[in-house]
């Protein structure tokens, strides 16, 4: 019997030319994707990498012209230095991992606290119109001045310094659930209510999604309040069973007159704090707003 060929029509022709193109079409978009994705992380790493080293050097270049008194100005290299011996004393190890430590937890401890407070509030109007005013005030109210109540209250104990996280943290956790639950279209309200949900599942399952960027805009201004708050209790509240931490080894350095050792706890401080809104908050942040469409790339 003859062989018979196979024969290519010309629609065959243009299905595999088709796939071809959408398949190298997709290869491009995410090269594309992946190249754009490392400029933008370039474009936002590069600009305060290069500030920090303008500012260092004109930190050192200030204390070689006009020569200082050490004790007065010391230079980015004597702070260094300080940071270096506080290092191998093991006391910089210790502090930082306190204070991680007391903030996280204290910051975890207010979420579990002024999220169903927030809640509440919402639901229950008239609890709100009569608590409102008040949680706004304590929001204003600096926490550093709970700290002579707290040590009267708990005595130089850890006790004093979560209490002080945990004044300072709660409004602002609180505030950013109500201004995002404000934001929430009565829409949505309403059509969960129309599908039947109970006022739980309205609250958990409708309303608190909704809210998310509010939501966790507070949590971001909470994380402020709880790592300040932290650092002005362990500052004031310095001996008894209370462990050492950053506050505490910037007190001890003011103690000894070592400058130096100022400067270089409160830079520590600084950049623990613009660390975790790197790592954390602002990639949640720009992620939940994508999610929603409301910024570039939303739709990827």
């Amino acid at each position: 019997m003859p062989l018979e060929t196979a024969k290519t029509t010309p629609v065959d022709t243009f299905d595999e030319l088709s796939t071809l193109s959408t398949g190298l079409d997709r290869l491009q978009n995410d090269e594309d994707r992946r190249s754009s994705g490392g400029r933008a992380v370039l474009a936002k790493v590069l600009p305060p990498v290069i500030l920090l080293v303008v500012l260092l050097a004109a930190w050192q270049l200030y204390v070689v012209i006009a020569q200082p008194r050490p004790d007065l100005s010391p230079g980015p290299l004597q702070v260094a230095a300080a940071l270096g011996d506080a290092w191998e004393s093991g006391r910089l190890q210790e502090a930082v991992a306190t204070s991680l430590e007391r903030g996280v937890l204290g910051f975890l401890i207010a979420i579990a606290v002024g999220t169903p407070l927030g809640m509440l509030l919402a639901e229950w109007k008239p609890l709100r119109r009569a608590a409102g005013p008040l949680i706004s005030g304590l929001q204003v109210l600096p926490s550093v001045a709970w700290v002579p109540a707290a040590i009267i209250w708990f005595g130089l104990s850890d006790a004093t310094v979560y209490f002080v996280i945990l004044m300072g943290a709660i409004p602002s956790i609180v505030n950013g659930l109500l201004s995002g639950i404000d934001q929430v279209p009565p829409q949505q309200r309403r059509a969960g209510i129309v599908l039947g949900a109970s006022r739980w599942q309205l609250a958990t399952s409708v309303v608190l999604p909704a809210a998310l960027p509010g939501y966790v805009a507070g949590l971001k201004q909470g994380w402020a309040f709880s790592w300040r708050s932290l650092m002005a209790a362990e500052i004031i509240a310095f001996g008894g069973s209370m462990g050492f931490g950053l506050g505490s080894m910037l007190q001890q350095s003011r103690e000894l007159a070592d400058l130096a050792g100022v400067l270089g706890t409160i830079l520590l401080i600084l950049a623990i704090g613009i660390l975790i809104e790197l790592v954390i908050f602002g990639p949640l942040e720009r992620r939940l707003l994508r999610s929603r469409g409301l910024a570039q790339g939303g739709s990827r």
